[in-house]
């Protein structure tokens, strides 16, 4: 039973990515439930999976935690045999494909983003066999109260800045209908040059008309 309670802990949550020229923003809330009960109030669900190619986890916290340690270590061993970073679809490529292979043990979906010389900033999204490439990518259980604020709000060509706002804005919006998604935001920006990371508090989101 406790290991059946542990395997029931949910990233039931808000997760978002998106691209800008020079890179991406990648961003989560940080509850984690079982049931009605909280599990974590500040779980960081933005994963490394390189130097500069993150993932943002959502369903089951164990299974999206162990995919994301599994392709970390391959792709450590991958720049190694290479001598050189691996590129951000090879690391989507590796989630999708634990992801379908092991469909019937598993629950997790995971956003990849990251930087690499070859295409710069990358988002993309894996959902059972599924691997697309898209300028922004939402999932988890807030996901669906924000759907139309993302395809309005956003647009081509946006700065860092605007980036880092329209995610913030986003999870906000999601943390404010979504019960199963609360906390802080973490947010990561990564470019060619740095990986930035970010922790916005519960009382530093903006407000909405409804609050």
């Amino acid at each position: 039973k406790p290991l059946r309670a542990l395997h029931d802990c949910l990233t039931k949550t808000t997760i978002i990515a998106v691209e800008f020229d020079g890179g991406v923003v990648i961003g989560s809330d940080s509850r984690v439930s079982a049931g009605d009960s909280i599990c974590n109030r500040v779980m960081n669900k933005l994963s490394p999976l390189h130097d500069r190619i993150y993932c943002a986890l959502s369903g089951s916290a164990a299974d999206a935690q162990a995919i994301a340690d599994s392709v970390n270590y391959q792709l450590e061993l991958h720049s190694i045999e290479m001598e050189d970073a691996p590129m951000v679809r090879a690391a989507a490529a590796m989630v999708k494909n634990i992801s379908y292979k092991y469909k019937e043990e598993l629950s997790a979906h995971l956003i990849i983003a990251g930087w690499d010389r070859k295409e710069k900033g990358q988002v993309y999204a894996t959902l059972g066999g599924m691997l697309v490439r898209q300028p922004f990518s939402v999932g988890g259980s807030g996901s669906v109260y924000i759907y139309g604020y993302v395809d309005a709000a956003y647009k081509a060509g946006m700065s860092k800045d605007e980036c880092l706002q329209f995610v913030i804005n986003a999870i906000a919006l999601a943390i404010g209908r979504d019960g199963s998604s609360g906390g802080v935001v973490y947010l990561t920006a990564i470019t060619e040059k740095a990986t930035e990371h970010k922790v916005v508090l519960g009382n530093e989101l903006p407000q909405f008309h409804d609050e």
